[in-house]
């Protein structure tokens, strides 16, 4: 099998009260409003599939495919989803179940995710975990109250490159003036502990789920920024492992002459061009301008990679 480019699936307007531009700006992708939060690069959520050049979804092309595609080491459900996405304000301050929670509790896969930060403008942070040494009972309290839950979230600024990983129980927030890169589990469920008193046009809160929040909140997690670690470095380029956990591992390719990529027949990967630039496989070669994803099949021949940055993400098998 060849590569597949894939087209995005968006999120945009009241669900995504917090989008901009940026994607649109910086990717040209086809947003649908000018407060587009999310670009759903390569999704098998029902009703938001990304899709390939000839409109086949994702869930489609697996079902086509089969082990070809997706790989002798995967299974039911699909199990990542890629997004990029532009905070032009901050997000709702919010956490994630895990597998058996979500399971029991909304029938889904929980959902752990990392960011790689793309743009941040000057001053830009996260919230990224919870104050050390804060109760349940606090928390609680202080979330009841809402403006006061401020006081308990952990804040760390951010700067284009890093890389911070976000196992379900953590809580967090994207902050304004940020785009990044989001690999994450294939899962919609999120738990809202706080949306700053944010409004919509009728002067109405968005709905909060302080219960499940409280209940999956992990008060131990110790937030701290991912470290590269080089894995090979020559003429041809650059490849280093950014992560590698429980369900996804995380590459960066930057300045690639040629570079070789092998795929993976137990897997297939998701291939970034966080810049412009294009992969090779045999005698195609497909453009790859900034911001498109491609679908590397499990069965898929060497491809060469030429471009000065990209991003490849693939479940982790053990």
């Amino acid at each position: 099998m060849l590569p597949i480019l894939m087209y995005p699936a968006f999120r945009g307007g009241k669900l995504t009260p917090w989008g901009g531009k940026k994607l649109k700006e910086l990717f040209h992708k086809n947003i649908p409003d000018d407060t587009t939060g999310e670009a759903l690069e390569l999704s098998a959520i029902p009703g938001l599939p990304s899709r390939d050049g000839e409109g086949r979804s994702l869930p489609d092309l697996i079902s086509q495919n089969g082990e070809a595609l997706i790989g002798t080491a995967v299974g039911e459900p699909f199990p990542l989803l890629l997004k990029l996405l532009d905070a032009r304000e901050q997000l709702s301050v919010q956490v994630h179940p895990d597998d058996e929670y979500a399971g029991k509790t909304e029938n889904k896969l929980g959902k752990t995710e990392a960011w790689v930060i793309l743009q941040a403008e000057p001053g830009a942070r996260l919230v990224y975990g919870i104050r050390p040494g804060t109760t349940r009972e606090e928390l609680k309290s202080a979330s009841l109250r809402g403006r006061d839950v401020e006081a308990l979230l952990n804040y760390v600024p951010v700067h284009p490159g890093d890389v911070f990983y976000i196992p379900s129980g953590t809580v967090h927030a994207i902050g304004s003036g940020i785009v990044l890169y989001e690999i994450q589990q294939s899962s919609d469920v999120t738990y809202r502990f706080y949306d700053w008193d944010r409004t919509d046009e009728k002067g109405n809160r968005r709905e909060l789920h302080l219960d499940k929040a409280l209940d999956v909140t992990n008060l131990d997690f110790e937030p701290k920024a991912a470290a590269a670690r080089l894995l090979h470095q020559s003429p041809s380029g650059k490849l280093e492992r950014l992560l590698d956990e429980k369900y996804f591992v995380l590459d960066r390719y930057q300045d690639c002459l040629d570079m070789p990529l092998v795929p993976d027949r137990r897997r297939f990967s998701i291939l970034t061009a966080i810049e412009e630039g294009s992969v090779s496989c045999g005698n195609r070669t497909f453009a790859m301008p900034a911001g498109q994803t491609a679908l590397i099949p499990a069965d898929c021949r060497i491809l060469t990679l030429n471009g000065p940055h990209f991003l490849n993400a693939y479940p982790a098998v053990r």
